[in-house]
């Protein structure tokens, strides 16, 4: 619920501040990050958010599922594959669907790799101003898979053959990257500057 204070005439509004925990599902050591962002951000605007802390290119279509409600980008037209109905991120606020510290979403991306990501109110941070659309990602582990490695599964034989020189798919493996890929990486710093470039 949002608190207002009154000075004078003018009337600010207190936005509680939402300490998230995104860990991708199913790989282990794990790959997480904390981020801070406002209670009243859309779910539109979350999934850019964490496009950029997890490191993904935001080539594919996604889904954030509280529940059995699924919400998404209207523009994706998932409610043509019939079902439930997939209600409009873009109009869904964060504090609306997880008013509470605990609350646990899902969120979806890359239908075909299906890349679920497990986000959960750590805190609900009352009685700072609201600082607008300031985000910040405060913590995290290890460096996103590449897109379209193949989901967890792919992802896992991706890693044995880089670690392996003699594995079959090593030398194809690098290839196919085209960059150097260092698993355990994760620069803070460079994920902020992505952020504030958002």
């Amino acid at each position: 619920m949002t608190k207002r204070l009154k000075r004078g005439t003018a009337a600010i509004d207190r936005i509680p501040t939402y300490q998230l925990r995104v860990e991708l599902e199913g790989i282990s050591p794990p790959i997480w990050r904390r981020v801070l962002v406002p209670g009243n951000i859309r779910l539109g605007r979350l999934h850019a958010i964490i496009q950029v802390v997890m490191g993904w290119d935001n080539d594919h279509l996604h889904q954030f599922i509280i529940g059995k409600q699924a919400y998404s980008d209207p523009d994706f037209e998932l409610n043509e594959f019939g079902g439930s109905p997939v209600l409009n991120e873009k109009k869904t606020l964060l504090m609306n669907i997880a008013p509470r510290a605990g609350k646990v979403l899902v969120y979806v991306y890359d239908f075909g790799d299906s890349w679920e990501h497990r986000i959960k109110v750590e805190k609900i941070l009352r009685g700072e101003l609201s600082k607008g659309n300031f985000v910040e990602c405060i913590d995290g582990a290890r460096a996103c898979p590449p897109e379209d490695c193949g989901g967890v599964w792919g992802y896992e034989d991706l890693l044995q053959a880089l670690k392996d020189p003699k594995h079959k798919g090593h030398e194809s493996t690098l290839e196919w990257l085209g960059e150097e890929f260092d698993p355990e990486a994760f620069d803070l710093q460079k994920t902020n500057e992505a952020l504030q470039r958002r």
